[in-house]
């Protein structure tokens, strides 16, 4: 019996009983207005907005007495799976997606054995190939009609609506009624405080113009007025009119 064991040890390496494993992940990196990130995982967290980070990770173990595996990652557009749209052949792979869709990421790998040939392959014929999915939703922006640059926490600055996602160009401008400009800005995160040279501007109307394009492609082209009331108050208001929307 002794000899046997010694002879089963001798054909196949103590090293080859445990096989190698990899357990392919993904999570979004999602920055926030106040600069913080987020981390989400990508499994069940549903459709995010573009501009859109992606973090794939192999997750690998088992690795001891093999060779180096061979990582390839392929993403597609679930549309048009033929159409290769990434292919890296990294461990881990960061990508920044900036078009709407249903993507695929597949992790396929290469185990080799010590002296270079090859010991098997994930995903084999019928093993689970843990493909990871996800998707860019469509773009969506829009603007409240005014607001109240008073100070009192409800809509003191002209932003976009929340909801507002997968805007990958964006530049805003507000202009009097004379055509001169008094500010704009160039992120989703920045904002009009009412203010020109210092100083709230007078109450009346205003001309917003923005230019903004979205991961699907859409073009947002807004020539709008724009009440600015700074005597609005919330709790006072009985008519029902727009002038902030951003709750």
């Amino acid at each position: 019996m002794t000899r046997y064991i010694t002879l089963l040890l001798l054909i196949f390496p103590l090293y080859a009983w445990a096989q190698p494993l990899v357990e392919p992940s993904g999570e979004y990196l999602v920055e926030n207005e106040d600069g913080t990130v987020d981390t989400i995982d990508i499994s069940g967290a549903g459709a995010q907005s573009a501009p859109l980070k992606v973090i794939l990770k192999a997750n690998p173990s088992g690795l001891e007495g093999y060779g180096q595996p061979r990582y390839e990652w392929k993403i597609w557009n679930d549309d048009d799976p033929s159409n290769i749209l990434i292919y890296r052949t990294e461990e881990n792979v960061e990508h920044t997606f900036t078009t709407s869709g249903s993507f695929t990421a597949q992790l396929y790998v290469t185990f080799y054995n010590a002296d270079g040939s090859i010991y098997y392959e994930f995903p084999e014929e019928g093993e689970d190939p843990q493909a990871i999915h996800f998707s860019i939703s469509e773009s969506i922006l829009d603007f409240p009609n005014g607001f109240s640059p008073n100070k009192d926490g409800w809509n003191d600055v002209l932003k976009p609506k929340d909801g507002y996602q997968s805007i990958v160009d964006f530049h805003a401008a507000v202009f009097n009624r004379w055509g001169n400009k008094l500010y704009s800005w160039d992120n989703l995160s920045g904002s009009w405080d009412g203010t020109y040279k210092g100083k709230v501007v007078k109450d009346g109307v205003y001309f917003l113009v923005v230019n903004a394009k979205g991961a699907d492609g859409r073009i947002f082209k807004y020539r709008k007025t724009i009440s600015v009331i700074s005597g609005y108050n919330k709790e006072e208001d009985n008519t029902g009119t727009d002038t902030g929307g951003n709750e």
